[in-house]
């Protein structure tokens, strides 16, 4: 059974407000999305990486995958007009090449944080449950608004898990709910868990992380800086 890293690097990043997709930012001389292809790159049970990629930057991604020695790079893919858009358009690539059991590991180009344990837990919980989204527990207090502005309620957060990814799937299985979510004229769930649930499938969860970062902001930029630094220097202690 073959586990593959499908990393989503479609979209053009408008939030983060620069000249270039946020996962082609270099931070510390290397783009975002090297750091997450050498997540994929460097663990022993993934097999083969494809990309979903934005429009007019699939060269500069080949030419990095060369540069920084992405072996397991085999498919990029364009990206689609949402994102829902763009991992149907990954995971209909895989579909051609890979049998419906195969595992793909559908991940954010722009978590380039993501250990080599989370990846781990989600193929064991995907192979044991058919899928399992990456999750950490939800520590704040959880206000509920009408209006952005007030509340007059809370949630209990124990109910409560944030996602993140990579979200496992067998290939057959997310293939599938692609094809009846169009039928049913779903076509912008914010991600693949939520496709699930609009869908009236259960999900399962894997252990994430906070340092599991999405890199949404030039704050977030900011984090992953110093969870990099952090990084080195416990390297170096050891």
């Amino acid at each position: 059974m073959a586990n593959i890293g499908l990393i989503i690097a479609g979209g053009s990043g408008a939030r983060m407000r620069q000249d270039i997709p946020k996962q082609f930012i270099t931070v510390n001389e290397k783009p975002v999305i090297v750091y997450t292809l050498e997540a994929f790159q460097s663990h022993p049970e993934i097999e083969a990486i494809a990309v979903v990629c934005i429009e007019g930057w699939e060269n500069v991604l080949w030419a990095y995958a060369k540069q920084f020695n992405i072996t397991k790079l085999q498919y990029v893919i364009p990206g689609g007009k949402n994102g829902q858009d763009s991992i149907r358009n990954g995971v209909y690539e895989l579909e051609k090449h890979y049998s419906a059991d195969d595992i793909v590991l559908i991940h954010d180009a722009i978590r380039p944080m993501v250990s080599a344990e989370i990846i781990s837990d989600c193929i064991v919980k995907t192979k044991k449950y058919g899928n399992a989204i990456t999750v950490i527990p939800c520590a704040e207090a959880m206000m509920e608004t009408e209006d952005g502005e007030v509340s007059v309620g809370s949630y209990p957060r124990d109910r409560l898990k944030r996602t993140q990814t990579p979200q496992g799937f067998s290939i057959g299985k997310i293939c599938d709910l692609h094809r009846r979510a169009l039928e049913a004229g779903i076509t912008n769930s914010v991600a693949s868990c939520t496709l699930m649930i609009e869908m009236g499938e259960q999900v399962y969860f894997s252990a994430g992380s906070e340092k599991n970062i999405k890199l949404t902001t030039v704050e977030d930029i900011d984090i992953f800086k110093a969870l990099l630094t952090a990084k080195r220097a416990d390297w170096l202690k050891g």
